[in-house]
């Protein structure tokens, strides 16, 4: 018990550092974003942000779909 009560609180820890981690490169993504097209040239900054995010997403939902069909398979052992 007290074993699975580290491993979940390790996985929490685990995923606390990687949603800061994740966090600090969307600041950073964002800043080289408005340096490449900067907001007061109109509204090529704001179109950049929003293809980002749809990339961002798109790429998520892949890694996401791929990684839960590697692990579906060794839940059901």
């Amino acid at each position: 018990m007290i074993s699975k009560t580290r491993e979940k609180a390790a996985d929490y820890i685990g995923a606390a550092f990687g949603f800061v981690a994740g966090l600090a490169w969307n600041e950073a993504i964002t800043s080289l974003i408005e340096y490449i097209f900067p907001f007061n040239k109109g509204s090529g900054g704001i179109v950049a942000q929003f293809a980002y995010a749809v990339l961002m997403t798109i790429i998520l939902v892949m890694v996401i779909t791929i990684a839960t069909r590697r692990i579906k398979p060794s839940l059901e052992e």
